[in-house]
């Protein structure tokens, strides 16, 4: 989606502070937020693409005066209270409305064990790649209201398969209707003139990673 989370290439934003030495998290609070997150998918009631997605719908105006885990935060609770894991009251209040059965508690003991059997996004589908290394080709100039793992920046641009990473899960359509879509995902290389025009040095590019069905033939 068009969101205010995609503002690569973006102007008026000022500098990108780079904090030396910078720690993971810079309370401990971010440190349970993202301990949250990742404890709560443990039902599977959604994925990492959904995940992705309810943080890109945060309000622009709040988004942008909000810090990075704020975002995270954002996201779960919006994520349970959409899948009717708590309501909003019990958000508002932090008070339970009904005892939560057994099967609904992720016990300290399998936090391990939970994390070693998560998913990976690879897939040993059988899908024959659209693209091999040296292939020009152009990012479709998309607008979707959804999710998209195609950066606002790239879109219409052209630029030259640099590797096949393989099959994966295609996010776009993973994170709207669980539809994992197998498809190839690329390395494309684009020319820094490419996107942000002759000003930029011609020595530098940017790679992304794009799949199958963010790219045509150039």
């Amino acid at each position: 989606m068009n969101g205010v989370h995609d503002m690569g290439g973006m102007h008026g934003m000022g500098p990108v502070e780079i904090e030396k030495n910078e720690p993971v998290f810079h309370a401990e609070w971010e440190r349970h937020a993202f301990a949250l997150t990742l404890a709560s998918g443990f039902r599977g009631r959604w994925n990492i693409d959904m995940g992705r997605y309810s943080r890109e719908q945060m309000p622009p105006a709040e988004y942008l005066a909000t810090t990075y885990y704020e975002h995270w935060l954002f996201g779960l609770e919006k994520l349970l209270v959409d899948e009717k894991l708590v309501t909003a009251n019990e958000l508002a209040t932090g008070h339970a409305e009904a005892r939560a059965g057994a099967e609904g508690i992720l016990r300290a003991s399998e936090v391990a064990v939970f994390l070693r059997n998560r998913r990976n996004a690879r897939l040993d589908d059988d899908v024959p790649p659209r693209f091999k290394a040296g292939d020009r080709v152009v990012a479709r100039n998309i607008h979707p209201v959804g999710h998209t793992r195609l950066p606002r920046y790239a879109r219409g641009r052209h630029g030259v398969i640099d590797r096949d990473h393989g099959v994966f899960i295609f996010p776009d359509t993973n994170a709207m209707s669980r539809d994992k879509k197998p498809q190839h995902c690329y390395s494309v290389r684009f020319a820094a003139r490419e996107l942000w025009g002759p000003e930029a040095a011609a020595c530098d590019s940017v790679y992304v990673n794009l799949w199958d069905d963010h790219l045509d033939p150039a």
